[in-house]
């Protein structure tokens, strides 16, 4: 898969994506990295940690977070995203729902857009995408906690994104998905989904692994944010086992050593 000016394998081997969040309400950093120099500090520790995508984000996520505007997003990314460009030649992906700020991050120089919900949100997202040419990675995600077969709904869900892309024109090698750990889901969802990643593999699809410093990791745990690094490493190791082509993190570092680990151990070059 082409991101960026890079080549990823789909398979075989397990990418770091970084998190950079330039927002002042992220769950586990917020505030910390909302200003250019301190945004292009951390970006180059985790490249030097051995992040493969640096993913950028304007708009926190975490539950009970406070929309903002298309232009406000817009306003936090363009800037970092424009910066560490022109600083360093790693693929940037802009994490974002909307397709006014997907579209300026594509024409700030991001290489891939970041979906939490799967084209599901935001109607004009998919053709945004289609247009760009680039790769994105598209989330499950849905607005109710209504399951019959749990498993089963979360990959029906994920049939419904591939079909909007595709109907979009985006084109399969250019799609990953994302399970959606910690969105719309119990705690016990979330540990089964960690649990049966491989069955991800049926949708023929690469995937992405989101954990990093989540509340599943916490509730398991009894830590607050900033002390889950054990506990996404654990689940970084389930993601390479499972063949999961990214996962997305907060400590690259501790992360990286694990996969390399974990890729050691069941003889992965």
């Amino acid at each position: 898969m082409r991101i960026g000016s890079r080549d990823f394998a789909t398979t075989g081997h397990t990418y770091i994506m970084g998190i950079l969040n330039v927002t002042p309400d992220s769950f586990s950093d917020g505030g910390k990295f909302n200003q250019i120099d301190a945004a292009l500090k951390h970006a180059e520790e985790m490249i030097r940690d051995g992040a493969d995508v640096i993913d950028i984000g304007g708009e926190s996520t975490r539950p009970g977070y406070t929309k903002i505007s298309d232009e406000e997003e817009t306003d936090r990314v363009v800037p970092v995203i424009e910066a560490v460009k022109k600083e360093f030649e790693i693929p940037i992906s802009v994490d974002t729902y909307k397709s006014g700020v997907a579209e300026a991050a594509a024409q700030a120089g991001a290489d891939l857009i970041n979906d939490i919900w799967g084209l599901k949100y935001d109607p004009h997202m998919s053709e945004v995408i289609a247009k760009s040419g680039l790769a994105c990675c598209l989330m499950h995600n849905r607005d109710n906690t209504e399951y019959r077969n749990f498993m089963e709904d979360v990959k029906q869900d994920l049939r419904e994104t591939i079909a909007l892309a595709k109907a979009a024109g985006i084109a399969d090698d250019k799609i990953i998905l994302d399970p959606g750990v910690g969105f719309a889901k119990s705690y016990e969802n979330n540990l089964e989904v960690i649990r049966r990643l491989k069955e991800f593999n049926e949708l023929k699809y690469p995937v992405l692994l989101g954990t990093s410093r989540k509340s599943v990791i916490g509730l398991t745990l009894d830590l607050p944010a900033a002390e889950r690094v054990e506990g996404t490493i654990v689940t970084t190791v389930m993601a390479v086992e499972a063949g999961c082509m990214f996962v997305r993190v907060h400590d690259v570092k501790e992360n990286h050593r694990a996969i390399q680990m974990a890729e050691a151990i069941l003889d992965r070059k």
